[in-house]
């Protein structure tokens, strides 16, 4: 373990190593790590001294939860990037502080397996699977927490001042099967540091390493459809949101041969500087189809005229192109990535369509020409399909009907801006959820579900921002909460790791 403090010339490039630039670290140490004993050490070490610890792998991040103040001792697992195939549990071990590019590129590289994760190429695992983290596989094979075998996790006993290591495993008989069950969408920062986890689907059976975690096809049929801003007024943009979330309230089912389908509709607003003439897009709607299907074309075909067919629309559709699987990831992670600075995100679980107020509402604020910040957008992606064949109590992750992800994101450079940005969002995302006490909180007969712990928003926990009654931890873990905090009592009561959107004792 290597502690660097603020004499460190290494230090100030650890302060920033976060994604979203608002945030800094400035604790009094970072403790890097490269293995779990050296974990293990630095939390007995925070113990024995009475410092409040907070955890980072990725840095993806997106509220000040490893830089709160307060924060003594940061345990940074970002050199923790192993990825193996591990014979004795049979099972493929991946390291906490991994990013999915090289997680992708090595298990599909050297056996042409994948796990159904994210889409960015930077985010580490430690947090998304915790959350229950999903991208283009997820319809066709569940979340990645679905295909978790064993997690190893380094636990406090603050009584005694001693750290240690457990590996909680999906066996019902473990003795800390709960455990297990609490890192499959509990999310990050609760009940101890996660250094490793294990991966093996459920139902794999034989040692043989290619045969025990989904099989991805080879090769993507993608497509690309623009809807440049001039043509995207408001009645065309209540349509298209309209069809696309409707496509998918009838298309989501487990059984459905559009399981076999992901796709990402981007709802761009206006960006400083103002693109050139031509350029300024309203929205990007991005589909990629498993190609070794033999109606691949087809149900490609059939899902744009749908979405995109209406005479109020002018799309512009650049021709499809088949490529590598490896390479269809690449094009999502590098669209997804590329929105870098200051950043605000929010986020919904939808169970079908946005009503036409609510695109309305979208529409009045994405183009807002005075919005201060340097873009902004709202990502509608495809969920449901067999993440859906799983109870809500089977993993920590509940909302399994949800048909629809969506991320509101704002990006800004200048600090200056902050207040202003914030505020933006913040009545943007309001205004969308208005009739709900201004967050997406479920109701009889309505379209949401709460939201989602990844991009998470300590704006739910605000009186002023949620007014809906629901609690904030209804929303993100419905009636798993209860379950969770059991675990949290158990593992860690005195409350070690913590956050403001962390797991409460009972």
């Amino acid at each position: 373990m290597t502690a660097i403090t603020p004499g460190d010339p290494r230090y100030a490039a650890l302060t920033t190593r976060g994604n979203n630039k608002r945030f800094t670290a400035n604790p009094e140490a970072f403790h890097v790590c490269t293995s779990t004993a050296d974990v293990t050490e630095a939390v007995t070490e925070a113990l024995r001294s009475n410092r409040r610890t907070a955890v980072r792998s990725g840095g993806h991040g997106y509220e000040n939860f490893s830089g709160a103040p307060g924060t003594q001792l940061v345990v940074d697992l970002g050199e923790m990037t192993a990825v193996a195939f591990d014979a004795e549990r049979n099972a493929f071990m991946v390291e906490a502080g991994a990013r999915l590019d090289d997680v992708y590129r090595t298990m599909y590289e050297r056996w042409g397996v994948a796990v159904p994760a994210g889409n960015s190429a930077t985010v580490g695992l430690g947090g998304h699977v915790q959350g229950g983290g999903y991208g283009s596989l997820n319809r066709r094979h569940g979340l990645i927490v679905d295909h978790l075998h064993a997690v190893e996790v380094v636990v406090a006993d603050a009584a005694t001042g001693e750290a240690r290591a457990v590996v909680a495993t999906r066996d019902a008989d473990d003795p800390h099967h709960d455990l297990w069950w609490a890192h499959t969408g509990g999310g990050g920062g609760s009940f101890g540091i996660v250094t490793r986890y294990w991966f093996r689907s459920p139902d794999a059976t034989g040692t043989d390493p290619e045969q025990l975690l989904p099989r991805p096809s080879a090769e993507m049929l993608t497509s690309t459809v623009l809807f440049p801003r001039a043509t995207l007024d408001k009645p065309a943009f209540r349509t298209l949101v309209g069809a696309y979330g409707r496509w998918h309230e009838r298309n989501s089912a487990p059984d459905s041969p559009y399981v076999h389908l992901f796709a990402s509709l981007v709802l761009l607003g206006r960006q400083r500087p103002r693109p050139e003439e031509g350029q300024d897009m309203g929205a990007v709607l991005v589909t990629h189809v498993e190609a070794d299907r033999p109606d691949a074309a087809q149900l490609l075909q059939d899902f744009l005229d749908e979405v995109t067919g209406d005479g109020a629309l002018s799309p512009v559709v650049l021709p499809a192109e088949t490529v590598p699987w490896l390479v269809s990831k690449k094009a999502l992670s590098d669209a997804q990535d590329a929105e870098t600075g200051r950043q605000k995100v929010k986020s919904a679980n939808l169970l079908g369509a946005f009503t036409d107020d609510q695109a309305d509402a979208l529409y009045d604020f994405l183009d807002d020409a005075d919005a201060v910040h340097d873009s902004s957008l709202v990502a509608l992606d495809s969920f449901g399909g067999r993440t859906a064949a799983v109870a809500p109590d089977a993993t920590a992750a509940a909302q399994r009907d949800t048909v629809l992800k969506v991320l509101f994101m704002s990006t800004w450079q200048d600090p200056a801006l902050d207040e202003p940005a914030l505020a933006w969002m913040r009545r943007c995302y309001g205004a969308v959820f208005a009739k709900t006490g201004g967050v997406p909180a479920p109701v009889p007969g309505g379209n949401a579900d709460g939201c989602f712990i990844n991009f998470a928003d300590v704006d739910t926990a605000d009186p002023a921002q949620n007014t809906s009654g629901a609690p904030w931890h209804a929303l993100y873990f419905k009636d798993n909460y209860r379950r969770l905090q059991a675990v949290k009592t158990a593992y860690d009561p005195t409350e070690v790791f913590r956050h403001p959107l962390s797991v409460r004792p009972s």
